[in-house]
């Protein structure tokens, strides 16, 4: 079963494309939760509430692209919050 230890270092791999900097550096991931049936949730803000729109998109879809290729990973969400589109972005992250 995966564990937060390993999805962190998998979250140290996405890299804000404006900044430039890993967003566990910057601290923006809230929350990760992980279920019984090795589902993660990560739960994540960016620098601003009005970021870019495709620079929250990138963000998001590479959090669940990397921790997806956690070995027994099943499903991964992950919940931008604090964005002016967040309930779009987070449709079109999860929607896959």
């Amino acid at each position: 079963m995966v564990d937060k230890e390993q999805v962190m270092s998998e979250l140290a791999k996405v890299v804000d494309p404006e900044i430039g900097i890993p967003i566990t550096e910057m601290n923006l991931v809230d929350e990760i939760d992980i279920s019984k049936n090795s589902e993660v949730t990560v739960k994540y803000h960016l620098t601003m509430p009005f970021c870019p729109p495709v620079f929250a998109l990138a963000i998001g879809q590479d959090i669940k692209r990397r921790v997806s290729s956690l070995q027994g990973v099943t499903k991964v969400t992950a919940i931008l919050s604090n964005h002016q589109m967040a309930d779009e972005i987070n449709k079109r992250i999860n929607s896959s």
